[in-house]
């Protein structure tokens, strides 16, 4: 650019613009970085870009990650052993203990697929996360479901000449978890099928960075399977919040109801924040809500009975539920 004020021979350098470097001096042209590149400071010449992503080395986010999902993980083995060791007792085998079995695998589970979200993406991880929390978490919720349903037919059955009766010599809560979790399935096949989740490389939201993220593939099929684990969860919350003061032996449908509550309110306040970042934050978003959810599951349905189990063991007795009931 010629200087106004001194002989027309005298010139001042410019900066090239972003994303351009020159190398060459008293160069009237600059050359643009490739996609993968961006220029240094003094731009004159190009540097690869910031690969970005959630990773072990880098981010003690993924540290803590991985801590808190190994805990949640050992923390529900250890109900799982207790729940076992106990399986006898009247507070375990009330509303269905294989179910109990179930949902506790599919927590662990849940916790477990923590670790498909950390670490640099690929197609294979990217298909793989983004349907296992829906089939994990949707098994989770149907065995809450047939949970709930269950005490609804045990309290109808308590009729001389109840029809409900009859329900109560099938396997119910296995069709209904059968039928609810193989739905949730079918989706994501036709999802994994039509248009699978795949790597991306983001290189235009950040200058000078790479975003090493999951595209979805179909945001069709990504909501609907977040639309029916919304939808098998609002049934849940419904359900048990209506049967939650029925007299039952050990009544869990109460529990149930806290449980849903906070599944529920993970996820509706997880998708403005999962849609408005970017990068690592969306990651981090998605992975706080599976954690978030899952330990909700964990907490409100099987905290109360190990305490019972272990501390006030004289209200795991036959004799006090029944009492309960009468009462």
């Amino acid at each position: 650019m010629a200087r106004p004020t001194i002989h027309t021979c005298c010139y001042d350098c410019v900066p090239c613009p972003e994303g351009e470097m020159s190398n060459i001096t008293d160069s009237d042209n600059c050359i643009e970085c490739q996609s993968d590149e961006w220029p240094n400071e003094k731009r004159d010449r190009c540097l690869p870009k910031v690969m970005e992503f959630i990773s072990y080395q880098n981010d003690t986010i993924a540290s803590a990650f991985s801590c808190v999902s190994v805990f949640g993980c050992l923390l529900t083995g250890f109900i799982f052993g207790i729940f076992i060791s106990y399986r006898d007792t009247p507070i375990v085998k009330a509303n269905n203990r294989n179910l109990s079995y179930l949902l506790l695998v599919s927590i662990i589970l849940s916790f477990l697929s923590v670790f498909l979200f950390l670490g640099r993406p690929n197609d294979v991880t990217c298909r793989l996360r983004e349907t296992s929390f829906g089939i994990f978490f949707s098994v989770a919720v149907s065995s809450l479901l047939a949970k709930t349903v269950m005490v609804c037919v045990a309290f109808k059955s308590t009729k001389p000449g109840s029809p409900w009766r009859k329900w109560l010599r099938v396997k119910l809560p296995y069709t209904i978890v059968s039928l609810c979790s193989s739905f949730q399935a079918l989706i994501c096949i036709i999802w994994l099928s039509i248009s699978p989740p795949f790597q991306d490389l983001d290189t235009d939201s950040y200058p000078g960075k790479i975003i090493i993220q999951c595209n979805e593939g179909s945001d069709i099929w990504f909501y609907s399977m977040l639309g029916y684990l919304g939808f098998l969860a609002a049934v849940s919350l419904v359900l048990a919040f209506m049967v939650r003061t029925l007299p039952d032996s050990f009544n869990e449908a109460k529990y149930i109801t806290f449980s849903m509550l906070v599944f529920c309110s993970v996820w509706i306040s997880m998708i403005p924040a999962y849609l408005s970042t970017r990068g690592k934050n969306m990651v981090a978003v998605e992975i706080f809500a599976v954690m978030a959810s899952s330990a909700g599951l964990l907490g409100c349905v099987f905290f109360p009975k190990c305490f019972i189990i272990l501390f006030k063991s004289e209200m795991n007795r036959k004799a006090d539920l029944l009492g309960k009931r009468e009462n």
